[in-house]
């Protein structure tokens, strides 16, 4: 998912209404906190998760609360960085964790995973193969079963940009300048920049990479007011910016109360792809209650449940496709849009090439 350098503040629709469950999750997780040996009848009853920041619906935690007598104990972290860190600090407790593609594969290297019993999980079969076969870390789901497969894009305001490509060309026209943003991500607009130029946004290339700095500097980066991640909802609410690289829930949940902008905003993946991600749910090692994390795996799968964690998001159900039919709002994207998506890799080493041709794009600034 989103770093907590990639993601907006949250939005101000969206806490209203998360407030209270995240009051109980803040009291709660003190359990966890306080660690503990083994496990008791309390504990059994209990289902430890640490999930990114707003990112379960409350109504579905109450729901497999209700259905399996039990407490769901919700921690959260804003990265895959700080969760990685808390575990490896000792920061142990959880049954269910949810990290990113490239830290699933980490965390088998390192034991620190349960391996899935899938005897377990009747609803494996409603998981999207598509996603299975981004997911080259764990295609078979030995150790992860994917949440959900999504990817920043394009937002448009078409009163003031009525014509347009849906490409990232569209950050090269000079006659925006001064209206449009960026992601401050460097594996974000990188990635943007290299599929551009028709190369893979986990390319290792030095002159693949050069040239992607360049594109950068010289065609997108003085078009741009800024490269931001904190604000550009609320810029392109308000007007500041009409076009704005980002997240389609940040976008539209900051223009709630406009129906007008709502209107005239289009919001696109590009057809070329470009970074994309999935988010797992996974049993960590020495957890104290597996079946019941298995349970909870399951219960997000079922149909109903999935289509009401993607409407909560204004998601696609990428990840689960008869959930699909169940849906009742109109998600913000396809999960066809993303099919030329690619997953942003562990570049080892390499991730050094990056770095530097980032520092030249963000030098000045």
């Amino acid at each position: 998912m989103k770093n907590v350098s990639e993601s907006a503040i949250l939005p101000r629709l969206a806490l209203k209404r998360y407030t209270a469950f995240c009051v109980m999750a803040m009291v709660a997780v003190a359990v966890v906190s306080a660690g503990g040996g083994g496990q008791t009848a309390q504990s059994s009853n209990r289902l430890y998760i640490y999930n990114w920041t707003y990112y379960t619906p409350p109504s579905v935690i109450e729901k497999f609360e209700k259905e399996y007598g039990v407490t769901v104990v919700y921690d959260e972290f804003a990265s895959n960085e700080e969760m990685f860190a808390k575990l490896q600090a000792g920061g142990m407790g959880y049954d269910i964790i949810f990290p990113s593609g490239d830290y699933v594969s980490i965390m088998i290297n390192e034991g620190m995973l349960e391996k899935i019993d899938k005897s377990k999980l009747s609803n494996m079969g409603n998981v999207d193969p598509a996603v299975l076969q981004k997911a080259t870390y764990d295609t078979t789901m030995d150790y992860s079963v994917p949440y959900y497969w999504g990817a920043a894009g394009v937002a448009v305001n078409t009163a003031k940009v009525p014509d347009f490509e849906r490409d990232w060309s569209i950050f090269s026209r000079a006659d925006l300048r001064g209206r449009m943003t960026m992601l401050d991500d460097m594996r974000e607009v990188m990635g943007d920049a290299l599929v551009s130029l028709g190369y893979s946004v986990n390319t290792k290339n030095p002159d693949q990479i050069a040239q992607a700095r360049d594109l950068i500097n010289t065609s997108w980066k003085p078009n741009l007011v800024k490269f931001d991640a904190e604000a550009f909802g609320k810029g392109y609410a308000n007007g500041d910016f009409w076009v704005v690289q980002g997240y389609a829930e940040v976008v539209y949940e900051e223009i709630a109360d406009n129906e007008q902008l709502k209107k005239d905003t289009v919001f696109f993946i590009p057809e070329a792809g470009g970074p994309a991600y999935i988010d797992s749910m996974c049993i960590l090692k020495g957890a104290r209650n597996i079946d019941l994390a298995h349970k909870f795996i399951d219960f997000i799968h079922r149909p109903d449940i999935y289509a009401e964690f993607a409407d909560f998001f204004g998601f696609p159900a990428t990840a689960n496709i008869p959930a699909r039919q169940f849906q009742k709002e109109t998600p913000y994207y396809l999960p066809e849009d993303l099919a030329n998506t690619e997953l942003k890799d562990d570049l080892g080493a390499e991730l050094e090439l990056y770095q530097d041709a980032w520092l030249t794009i963000r030098l000045g600034d």
